[in-house]
């Protein structure tokens, strides 16, 4: 049933051409009948059927009302006021007119065509009441019906107008809408993809590095101390096993929807164990908790971790043997985490520069995402430090 409907509907234009004869019919024919109801009114073919020209132009004029609606306005009221001024029998021979108000509100700008017709209607106005006889009662009756309908006219076609613009902002908005929608999904999309790529960087280096050491020292004393190279590579072992077990757990959460099933995040409690590792990398490690420990949000405990972990996984790389200090501070409005060498190992010179890849870059993401800082750079004395500020909600507030 809607297939034929579309067919049979007509175009725009087909449907002001059909309208435009209509309304030329009705007003000639209208008012050739009201006028034997008028005595003394001009006749329309006086002169030279000029009034019937009027009729019929005010209403032919329609069919192009909406490619020049102001035209056809200024047209039909030009007509409007010669025919009054004329003379000529009063009929529904405005009926062009209110369509052509109706037009230039409907499809105008609203504010620009509410003057145009405004100013046209002051002319016809002037125009009905001078030239009309107010005596009669039913005269003056459809003086002020053609100023009443007009008004009446203007003010629906600004209705019809301010119908669409809403409809056209509602859906400009629904737009906008689902377009920032999809931006948040792939904003969210390229976050996960930058975290889980942070994790595996973290992971995966640090591993590697005492890894690295650990093997370099294993082909250092495998002849000459084998006892120690067994230690060495047990710690080698350990060492992967560790990092496959949190890199497992970290994809498995690409997989995995299910929060209760995956396997906890390292956090703070896990200090010890990352000195551990790199006390037997050769580095001399002191673990500092200056203030007494408290229960963190889980991002942050994490984030701190990272962190922690990255500066020990430099200082394993770059330091060489050193002595390693790791403070952390729990203040009452914020987390202070430091590690700091005395290292000056053979790279140790382009770290201080700032050449320490991804790590570095890293942390300082971290940190900026739970809005904290960090600041990395050589020390004074000789080495290298990292020192991150990381905010806490207030004590005594759940954490999440």
């Amino acid at each position: 049933m809607a297939p034929i409907a579309t067919r049979l509907r007509l175009s725009p234009q087909v449907q002001d051409a059909v309208l435009a004869v209509f309304v030329a019919w009705f007003q000639v024919q209208g008012t050739h009948e009201a006028a034997y109801n008028q005595p003394g009114a001009r006749l329309l073919a006086n002169p030279d059927y000029l009034g019937y020209v009027l009729l019929i132009v005010s209403g032919l004029v329609l069919v192009v009302r909406r490619r020049w609606p102001v035209a056809v306005f200024a047209t039909t009221v030009a007509c409007s006021v010669v025919y009054y001024t004329a003379g000529y029998p009063d009929g529904p021979g405005w009926v062009g007119l209110f369509i052509a108000i109706y037009t230039v509100t409907a499809l105008g700008d609203g504010h620009r065509s509410l003057q145009i017709v405004v100013a046209g209607k002051v002319v016809l106005i002037t125009v009905w009441l001078v030239t009309a006889d107010l005596e009669p009662f039913n005269a003056a009756g459809w003086v002020f019906f053609r100023i009443g309908a007009a008004i009446m006219v203007a003010a629906l076609g600004e209705s019809v107008r301010t119908r669409r613009v809403l409809a056209a902002e509602a859906q400009e908005r629904a737009e906008r809408a689902e377009r920032t929608k999809e931006e948040e999904a792939r904003r969210r999309v390229d976050a996960e993809r930058l975290r889980i790529a942070r994790e595996v960087h973290d992971t995966v280096a640090h591993a590697i590095a005492v890894i690295n050491v650990q093997a370099s020292v294993t082909a250092h004393v495998l002849d000459k101390r084998p006892e120690q190279a067994r230690d060495t590579l047990v710690v080698i072992e350990q060492t992967s096993a560790r990092a496959l077990g949190e890199l497992r757990a970290t994809l498995g959460m690409l997989r995995d929807a299910d929060d209760d099933r995956r396997a906890p995040t390292p956090g703070l409690n896990q200090v010890e164990e990352l000195a551990a590792l790199a006390r037997e990398a050769g580095l001399d490690v002191k673990v500092e908790v200056a203030s007494p420990p408290r229960e963190l949000p889980g991002t942050t405990d994490h984030a701190a971790y990272r962190i922690l972990q990255e500066s020990i996984t430099n200082a394993i790389r770059h330091a060489g043997p050193a002595r390693v200090l790791v403070s952390v501070t729990y203040g009452p409005s914020d987390l202070e985490l430091l590690v700091a060498d005395d290292g000056h190992g053979p790279r140790d010179a382009a770290r201080d520069a700032g050449d320490a890849g991804d790590g570095i870059v890293g942390m300082r993401e971290r940190a900026a995402l739970l809005g904290g800082e960090l600041a990395a750079g050589p020390r004074p004395g000789g080495g290298f430090q990292v020192r991150a500020r990381l905010p806490l909600p207030p004590a005594g507030t759940a954490p999440r």
